[in-house]
């Protein structure tokens, strides 16, 4: 294939990495101010002149071949290279600007990153932030993420990061509900109490809490049982109980007086939704400033684990 075929196949592979990202022709085009028709045609065209089969296609959604899959990571490098090229010349200009995406867990984004959100956008007016809420584990190369935020110990090889702190438990609850049922002293009070846990697994109602050498284990119970962070620290406040609660999102309602920490000289043992939190992204990357800049923003105010 000659420079002039392959340059003029390159739109064409862009439009190919937006529809395996996307997962149908209809949403692709739709993102691309194009027809389903019309990107169906482009990669049509890629197809014969790459001489293989890409896409397995259906009425709802297309599947990629495993020829599809190659290309695509090719794909994807190549707009990724374009971006960059852009990028580099608002480097040029000495300004962040563009667009920039991230992704969290659900209740840290939106405890935790949503409200340093219009301090970010008022201090960099020429950046746009795309915050993508999600509890699972995201690739910021397979989604075409700039930065990710984890809850490990340990990061995933093949990315790189920057450590901004790490998630502690507490309990809590309202002091109507203290007022009216006592004060836990030590842990194994809760069991008279009405607490509110997580309830994914069969053992989310087993309390464990560890005050330097001590430890003791409680089973509570309750009325009310929510695998949301959110949901149990609205319970705590309506006066339902004893919740268990990430730090991080109990910390305003501490704040303001709302609610009050139960057995603060105890530290709450969990398995799930714990360990520091990681500002991810791939190594060896040109980072441009737009991105640089978020994260010196999200290391500035939430760092607290060096």
């Amino acid at each position: 294939m000659n420079p002039n075929e392959l340059f003029a196949l390159l739109p064409d592979m862009a439009v190919f990495a937006r529809v395996v990202e996307a997962g149908n022709f209809s949403v692709a085009a739709r993102q691309l101010g194009s027809t389903p028709s019309t990107v169906s045609r482009q990669i049509k065209r890629l197809e014969e002149a790459l001489a293989t089969r890409l896409l397995e296609r259906s009425t709802r959604k297309v599947r990629v071949t495993e020829s599809g899959a190659q290309v695509a990571r090719y794909c994807r490098e190549m707009v990724s290279a374009a971006a960059g090229a852009v990028d580099a010349a608002g480097q040029l200009a000495g300004r962040p600007q563009g667009r920039v995406s991230v992704s969290a867990p659900t209740q840290f984004a939106r405890t935790v990153i949503h409200p340093l959100v219009p301090g970010f956008l008022r201090t960099y007016p020429e950046v746009d932030l795309q915050l993508l809420y999600a509890d699972h584990d995201v690739d910021p190369l397979e989604a075409g993420l700039d930065l990710v935020i984890r809850l490990t110990d340990r990061p995933p090889p093949g990315l790189a990061g920057r450590k901004l702190g790490a998630v502690r438990w507490v309990l809590c609850a309202s002091r109507a509900y203290l007022k009216a049922r006592g004060t836990p002293q030590q842990p194994r009070d809760l069991a008279r109490h009405d607490c509110i846990y997580l309830g994914e697994t069969a053992d989310d109602h087993r309390w464990r809490l560890r005050r330097g050498n001590q430890t003791q284990s409680v089973e509570v119970r309750g009325r009310y049982i929510a695998n949301h962070a959110g949901a149990r620290l609205e319970a705590a406040q309506q006066d339902f109980g004893i919740a268990n609660l990430p730090e991080f999102a109990a910390a305003g309602a501490l704040e303001r007086g709302e609610l009050v920490q139960v057995l603060a000289d105890w530290q709450l043992e969990m398995q799930a939704y714990v360990g520091a939190v990681w500002l991810l992204y791939p190594p060896n990357r040109f980072l441009p400033l737009k991105v640089r800049a978020l994260i010196d923003y999200l290391v500035e105010h939430l760092n607290n684990g060096g």
